[in-house]
């Protein structure tokens, strides 16, 4: 008997379904994954075994090994209202379209004196070439920016607003710079802040380990 031939049959698949899939599921991830803010400059925090996370929107004060000071006003729902206050109080004669262009820097890291001066220019300056927030002693004016900052908060939940407030300083920083920084939070009686730092483990033994803080 001759043999029955089976039809052959072809193995193309077609990939475009599968394709548009994949690139839907990419775009869903791009568009839903949190970014990391940006810094102002890079900084090395010294080491810590907390494991608490910084909130997404933080008003973070970055303090360089050269004793320099950045802000970054993280909640842009007022970030608007802090820069027209601080113009206001302190007189710095900023047009509505320079407040404009201003709330889309990332952070503040000049003094004030120089804010009108470094909206003029065509390009912002990079951080690494400011001179940052002055902390002297007898220029401080990070007491202002904190002082602004009370304001636009002053009758919303202080609990919050202090949860938002987070120093990040170089393990190099000398210790006067810190304490300017401190002297502004006093100032406006803002007692109570976080300070970022690297997460390492507990160690094996310490008090801490044998008797971890109950989880809440």
């Amino acid at each position: 008997m001759p043999k029955v031939k089976i039809p052959r049959k072809s193995t193309t698949i077609d990939m475009t379904a599968m394709c548009d899939v994949a690139f839907l599921l990419l775009s869903f991830f791009i568009l839903a994954t949190k970014q990391k803010p940006p810094e102002a400059l890079a900084v090395t925090p010294p080491n810590s075994v907390s494991s608490k996370a910084a909130p997404d929107k933080s008003i973070l004060i970055t303090l360089t090994k050269d004793g320099r000071a950045f802000l970054m006003l993280g909640d842009d729902t007022k970030k608007a209202d802090i820069l027209s206050n601080i113009n206001l109080t302190k007189g710095l004669n900023l047009s509505p379209a320079e407040l404009k262009k201003w709330s889309k820097q990332q952070f503040i890291g000049v003094p004030l004196s120089q804010i009108k001066s470094s909206l003029a220019l065509p390009q912002e300056i990079p951080a690494a070439k400011l001179p940052g927030i002055p902390l002297d002693s007898t220029k401080n004016e990070l007491v202002d920016w904190l002082k602004s900052v009370s304001n636009v908060y002053a009758g919303s939940d202080q609990r919050k607003l202090q949860d938002m407030l987070l120093i990040k300083g170089d393990n190099a920083a000398l210790y006067p710079a810190f304490k300017s920084i401190k002297e502004a939070f006093k100032k406006n009686e803002l007692f109570k802040f976080r300070i970022v730092t690297n997460g390492e483990a507990v160690p094996v033994g310490s008090e801490l380990y044998l008797n971890p803080p109950a989880k809440s």
